[in-house]
């Protein structure tokens, strides 16, 4: 797995990806957007890995779209760049393994839709979040999609508005990040999150990661109809029957991952 502007490390049940573009904040130009839609599929192929950590290298997690790549360009270029930062957005939610941020320093405008659009995130207390496009002139309006469904209306247009940083604490009331840690506790603590993710069956957290994000926007009459059906059929699988029987048998789970 060899890519210019990533550093990736699998160490089963878990492998970790740094964006590695530290002289330019780890901006998202779109060749490293690609590279990382490309990371992120062949991870989600390798069945070793349980849970996938997203981190950045030098001062900032991502200080988001790369601006020179923005100057003077065509709506076709524009159109192409925000397809493929919509990809990428979809392709964390989609890959079977949970994807967890680690934030160590800013995230602001696509680098804040990145870390909203994993499925968890720590931060270090250092870490700070903004969508600062309104002070350049180019509203945060695909980064709005992810922040607005995880921490919410008045919170998001308040962040959009203002374009004004976030501190770690306050993210992490607003619902942006799971928890915030001391800063040389960080990486520890992230990857202790991802194998406890990993003990469980590979199988049923690709089912409940699916099945979360069809749900999570439909009514509820809809979700449940949903839900029902998606938690009857899992029944059914070998994963489930073994871990009931392992629970009642009070003995640890053998998961075969179907």
């Amino acid at each position: 797995m060899g890519y210019k502007d990533l550093l990736v490390s699998i160490e089963p049940p878990v492998a970790a990806v740094t964006l590695n573009r530290p002289s330019r904040r780890n901006a998202l130009s779109l060749e490293l957007m690609q590279e990382l839609i490309a990371c992120l599929g062949e991870l989600g192929g390798n069945r070793e890995v349980r849970a996938v950590i997203l981190a950045g290298s030098g001062t900032a997690f991502s200080s988001g779209h790369d601006l020179a790549e923005l100057i003077g360009q065509d709506i076709t270029r524009y159109r192409h760049i925000f397809d493929v930062c919509t990809e990428l957005m979809t392709r964390v939610k989609t890959i079977p393994q949970p994807v967890i941020a680690q934030v160590h320093g800013v995230a602001t405008a696509a680098g804040c839709q990145l870390v909203a659009a994993c499925d968890l995130a720590v931060a270090s207390e250092k870490a700070t979040f903004a969508t600062p496009g309104v002070k350049i002139g180019l509203f945060c309006t695909t980064p709005m999609v992810e922040l607005s469904r995880a921490v919410g209306r008045k919170r998001t247009l308040e962040m959009l508005l203002t374009g004004k940083m976030v501190d770690a604490r306050t993210a992490c009331e607003w619902g942006l990040v799971n928890r915030v840690v001391k800063e040389e506790e960080l990486a520890s603590a992230t990857r202790q999150l991802a194998c406890d993710i990993a003990q469980a069956s590979p199988f049923t957290v690709s089912l409940g990661k699916q099945a979360y994000y069809t749900q999570v926007d439909l009514d509820q009459p809809k979700a449940y109809a949903y839900a029902k059906e998606v938690m009857s059929m899992n029944a059914l699988a070998a994963d489930a029957q073994e871990g009931m029987s392992a629970f009642l048998g009070k003995r640890p789970a053998c998961w075969v991952g179907r």
